[in-house]
């Protein structure tokens, strides 16, 4: 187990290059930051000043190992419209964001993976063709979308939930959330479930298209054969047989929900690092984006793994398999 950690480790180490030089070739040349950062009237000396400080006088090969050494020491450098370090930018900004991610990817889980089971289960009754049709709305619809219509049914007529913001915040050390108040709450819920619909949606067809596909196997009909309870069944054999697949797109589909918050929270106006981002391409602020997609590619290199390693807890033959290695 711990050689499979440290080799996949070790395969990662070149994607994330791959993904540093990509990310920053791509911004290197998008828009004047001087311009950003010293306004419409500057001098020649103060231009030149502000491009030797920041390094932007030095060949493009120097600039990308730079910021890839400073990058493994977790300093992004400076932002080119706050002239902040992007580091903070970002701590400032993950909690927002990892808050909402977690409560949309729970609300997916806890939600899809019932509904899944039901309709995989009794596939012929109304509430079954029920789900199906609420699962399509989910899908076809775009994101943006159901964002809107949330905000104008239960912000704008019924007036239940804001429309915008984060609400009340509790700092606890450098962590902020707004689980701890009421507004921080009711702000939650309406973002949360837009950013966890399209997922909900999958995991639900997703499960009930494995469920279908287990319950016709040899190993089914054999354990009715013997008595088992449906129950037994449903649950003991067939639901046990479906994770892997759920666990591979649902660990794949939390890497994804934070890596495209930002349409959320763009329409959302929530303080994550997303809506950062979205400011920072129109500003042209080449560190905040760098480091943003690099911290995505981390996260999703570090999802794949934890997703092969719970391969390894849910499938026996993975384990016996794997025994060799």
């Amino acid at each position: 187990m711990f050689a499979f950690i440290v080799s996949r480790v070790l395969q990662a180490i070149p994607v994330m290059l791959v993904v540093a030089f990509i990310s920053f070739a791509m911004f290197a040349y998008v828009g004047d930051p001087i311009a950003i950062m010293l306004g419409q009237d500057f001098t020649e000396a103060q231009r030149a000043a502000l491009v030797t400080d920041l390094g932007l006088d030095q060949p493009f090969f120097m600039q990308f190992l730079k910021f890839v050494g400073n990058a493994a020491q977790g300093e992004f450098g400076l932002s080119y419209r706050l002239g902040r370090p992007v580091a903070d930018l970002i701590m400032e900004r993950a909690p927002a964001t990892l808050e909402l991610a977690l409560v949309a990817a729970f609300l997916a889980l806890a939600i899809g993976v019932p509904m899944g089971v039901y309709t995989g289960l009794y596939r012929n009754s109304w509430l079954s063709r029920f789900f199906l049709t609420f699962s399509l709305i989910g899908v076809s619809l775009p994101t943006f979308l159901i964002g809107i219509l949330l905000i104008l049914v239960f912000a704008v007529w019924l007036g239940w939930l804001p429309s915008f913001g984060r609400g009340d915040v509790v700092r606890l050390g450098w962590w902020t959330t707004g689980f701890l108040t009421l507004s921080g709450i009711k702000a939650l819920i309406l973002p949360a479930v837009t950013l966890g619909i399209f997922q909900l949606t999958l995991i639900m067809r997703l499960v009930r298209a494995e469920m279908l596909e287990v319950l016709r196997t040899d190993y089914i009909k054999f354990a009715r054969a013997r008595g088992l309870s449906n129950r037994a069944i449903n649950f003991g054999h067939a639901l046990k047989n479906t994770l892997v697949p759920v666990i591979t797109v649902a660990g794949l589909q939390l890497g994804a929900i934070i890596a495209f918050a930002i349409v959320t929270e763009t329409v959302f106006q929530w303080p994550g690092m997303g809506l950062l981002f979205i400011q920072s391409v129109g500003a042209a602020d080449i560190p905040v984006m760098a480091a943003y997609l690099m911290l995505i590619s981390a996260l999703f290199v570090t999802i794949n793994l934890i997703v092969d390693l719970l391969y390894f807890a849910v499938d026996p033959r993975l384990r016996v398999g794997g025994g060799g290695h």
